[in-house]
């Protein structure tokens, strides 16, 4: 009989196998891929035979991870850019329409994460200009710029890695999450216009993911949470499968939850507000004292929540 860790891994194999036929030969361009799930996703593709185009603005760190895909055998390219730029942005795009005839697969992935209350950034536009900026509106320009070949040759994926938030909202993301849902709707928007030229467009609602960008608030460390890696699998899962969403269970229970009692929702998120705190870095004290915790109530709900509803779903 074969344990669970026997299944995981031919379960493992199989996608591996699966994304190889899916995207040996493609070109497949990784925004954010220097590091966190952009990073893992770029190896496996790159194991897969695909060649790939690493984008984001960290030259050091995309230049360390197109050096593994390469020694692993794979094809990788160094496009350094910032997607909040949009001269750059424009510039990527031309160049990877002059040099690669457009791209196969875009995995839009580069992002900027704020967690800040809303007390805290009455002063603090900036914050919605800067999440604004990468998170939607490059992204944006970045699709608008790769689609028409896509759709000329009959055929493209376009796979935004997006967040759980946006299904159903957070305290302290307005500006993340404001970035991320516009970007979400723009996706949404577009699908049906470009299914019929054999373009699929997946949104994977990633749940919390141990990267970089969440290592300025201490209470995630408290938080169950995926590895890069764990991630990158969703992502290649959604390149194999070309599904239109892509989101845990956990999810699904939220959002019909908000939707048959929303106002019973909007409460609980009020506690959950109420009983957290701003990070450190959010509050500009570099004092996080509080910060863990006044969390730990937080922590016991989601957990009796969580079990409430594996329960269900056994």
């Amino acid at each position: 009989m074969l344990d669970v860790r026997s299944i995981v891994g031919l379960r493992r194999l199989d996608l591996d196998e699966r994304l190889r036929d899916t995207v040996a030969g493609s070109v497949v361009m990784v925004t954010g891929a220097s590091s966190g799930i952009g990073a893992a996703a770029a190896r496996s593709l790159g194991r897969a035979g695909a060649t790939l185009l690493l984008v984001a603005r960290s030259e050091d760190r995309l230049q360390a991870v197109a050096q593994e895909i390469v020694e692993a055998g794979g094809s990788a390219k160094v496009l350094l850019t910032d997607l909040a730029d949009p001269a750059a942005t424009q510039s990527l795009v031309d160049g990877v329409q002059r040099d690669h005839g457009g791209v196969d697969v875009l995995v839009s992935n580069a992002g900027r994460s704020i967690r800040r209350s809303i007390e805290l950034s009455y002063g603090r536009f900036h914050d919605f200009q800067r999440t604004i900026d990468i998170n939607y509106l490059g992204a944006v320009q970045l699709v608008l710029g790769l689609l028409p070949t896509m759709r000329e040759k009959r055929r493209g994926h376009i796979v935004n890695v997006s967040s759980l938030g946006v299904l159903f909202g957070a305290p302290r993301f307005a500006a993340y999450l404001g970035s991320k849902s516009a970007f979400d709707a723009f996706l949404r928007c577009v699908a049906p216009e470009v299914r019929g030229d054999g373009v699929a467009i997946t949104s994977i609602y990633m749940p919390l993911v141990r990267t970089p960008m969440i290592e300025a608030t201490q209470v995630y460390g408290l938080l169950p949470g995926l590895t890069p890696d764990e991630a990158a699998q969703r992502v290649c899962r959604a390149i194999v499968e070309r599904p239109v969403c892509m989101a845990p269970r956990l999810a699904r229970a939220g959002c019909l939850a908000r939707d048959m009692a929303p106002a019973t929702f909007e409460r609980l998120l009020e506690s959950v507000y109420r009983v957290s705190d701003d990070s450190a870095a959010a509050r500009g004290d570099g004092d996080a004292r509080f910060e863990v915790p006044r969390f730990q109530f937080v922590l016991e709900q989601i957990g009796r929540v969580t079990s409430r509803l594996r329960s269900q779903d056994a």
